[in-house]
């Protein structure tokens, strides 16, 4: 065949089938903006019952990403470590014996980690699904999330707004400590409530 002739139509008709399914390819191609965690301005809470009431507390030492990607949520990704011993309940005594072997163990499992698998929904209502390691236990969690804006503070920087809450019972986690009170019942909670709070900038070349 003289390769300066015309192609033959079943040439033609390859070549637009390979070039139709290409296009998808090329289309499937994401831009994530990195964004780190600005642990000044996030928090990291939780509640659990103790009797009647229930004890507020909070991690202070915790650092993550967030890889956004703003044209396609299910390409986004989250991940934040969380220091176990930086647990902080405003109780001394209390968080010296949530850092013991009877609950985190923090000596032999000085981190908490949450990495996600999926995210799906909208901004305003999406669900993170993820693992959360915790206390030598790895375990699928859900998050009820929102992204809450961009904007820029004063200064010029560009902050992103982020909420998220789940819920854990922490005997799947092996923290199966409690006592039973005179009344039958027992002195903590197995349901535990957790909150993210986050503040988040891009991250610096």
């Amino acid at each position: 065949m003289n390769l300066f002739t015309s192609p033959p139509r079943g040439f033609l008709a390859l070549a637009l089938i390979v070039a139709a399914l290409a296009a998808p390819a090329q289309a499937q191609v994401t831009k994530l903006t990195k964004l780190t965690i600005d642990a000044e301005h996030s928090a990291v809470t939780f509640k659990v019952r103790h009797l009647f009431t229930k004890v507020n507390g909070q991690f202070r030492k915790f650092e993550g990403a967030i890889y956004m990607d703003a044209d396609d949520l299910g390409a986004s990704k989250v991940v934040v470590t969380i220091k176990a011993a930086s647990i902080d309940t405003n109780v001394e005594g209390r968080d010296e014996d949530l850092r013991s072997k009877r609950f985190f163990d923090v000596e032999t499992f000085p981190d908490l980690t949450f990495t996600s698998t999926s995210i799906t929904g909208v901004a305003s209502a999406a669900k993170i699904r993820g693992v959360l390691s915790m206390h030598g236990v790895s375990r699928e969690v859900v998050l009820d999330a929102q992204f809450l804006g961009s904007a820029k503070d004063p200064w010029g920087n560009q902050r992103y707004g982020f909420h998220a809450e789940t819920k854990v019972n922490r005997k799947d986690f092996r923290m199966a400590w409690n006592e039973v009170i005179e009344a039958g019942g027992v002195m903590v909670g197995d349901e535990v409530e957790i909150s993210l709070d986050i503040e988040a900038v891009p991250a610096k070349p």
